[in-house]
């Protein structure tokens, strides 16, 4: 049975990148879902300005799915709420994930809407969760 992995990304990622944080021969012979959160800036989110969000969000999942796909990888992707915490959980109620990656920018470049979310992610989910910062 295929181990089912639920990668959240904030940018493209490789499917090299997955595989360092996962391990090469368990991606190899997983499903992954690609989970990309609409992450907006303060104003943008308190002003409900989501169009230009859930378009770059739907770019990152959409070219991350590609990169998978060409290393052989099974990968869907979809988009997500702002609230990455939000995107995990709504992913969650339909694909029964055994692991959680996050791919969050380096710290100095991330969004707010990242920040905490490895720990609170850790906390409040019952399967394991990993943690790459993409540069």
């Amino acid at each position: 049975m295929a181990k089912k992995i639920l990668a959240l990304v904030s940018e493209p990622i490789s499917a090299d990148a997955l595989k360092s944080a996962v391990g090469k021969h368990e991606v190899e012979r997983a499903e992954v879902l690609v989970v990309a959160p609409a992450l907006n800036s303060k104003i943008k989110f308190w002003t409900s300005d989501t169009d230009e969000a859930i378009g770059r969000a739907e770019a990152v999942q959409e070219e991350t799915v590609e990169r998978l796909d060409e290393e052989g990888i099974d990968a869907a992707g979809d988009t997500g709420e702002a609230d990455p915490l939000l995107a995990l959980q709504d992913a969650l109620q339909t694909y029964p994930a055994d692991e959680i990656v996050l791919f969050t920018h380096a710290r100095g470049e991330r969004n707010w809407q990242e920040e905490g979310i490895v720990d609170e992610a850790k906390a409040r989910f019952d399967r394991p969760v990993s943690h790459l910062v993409v540069e």
